[in-house]
């Protein structure tokens, strides 16, 4: 079973730590492991825009770099009123963990939110099994 107030409150942490001086938006992520790890991660903006780094990667690169790569969950808490999806780039990232995981989106002022999963945020995804050696 999952403790979604725990993962919430983790991402919720994590967006307060954010670097987003340029936006001001700040997303924080909380990715739990198979092996039930929690690993946070912040957005981190850069002047150029183009080097910014997703709160959702961030988690995913982190878990990876301390040897996970199954994971049960994430949520992603962003400012405003409406919780916001994963960007496409991040929906990506996270397809390269298969099975597919639940992904809850929050908002930090509002009790709104997406429940889905990574699967249904990135039908058709392009995969490690189009690379497959097929002979």
């Amino acid at each position: 079973m999952i403790d979604w107030d725990a993962l919430e409150a983790a991402a919720l942490a994590a967006r307060d730590r954010a670097y987003a001086p340029y936006s001001r938006y700040r997303v924080g992520a909380a990715l739990l492991t198979e092996d039930g790890d929690v690993y946070a991660g912040a957005n981190v903006e850069n002047a150029s825009y183009g080097l910014c780094l997703c709160a959702e990667r961030v988690a995913i690169a982190a878990a990876v770099t301390n040897g996970q790569s199954r994971f049960r969950a994430i949520v992603v808490a962003t400012e405003g009123p409406r919780p916001a999806a994963p960007c496409g780039m991040c929906r990506q990232v996270m397809v390269e963990f298969p099975p597919s995981f639940e992904v809850r989106c929050i908002s930090a002022t509002s009790d709104a939110r997406i429940e889905t999963d990574v699967a249904s945020l990135l039908p058709y995804a392009f995969d490690g099994g189009y690379l497959a050696d097929d002979d």
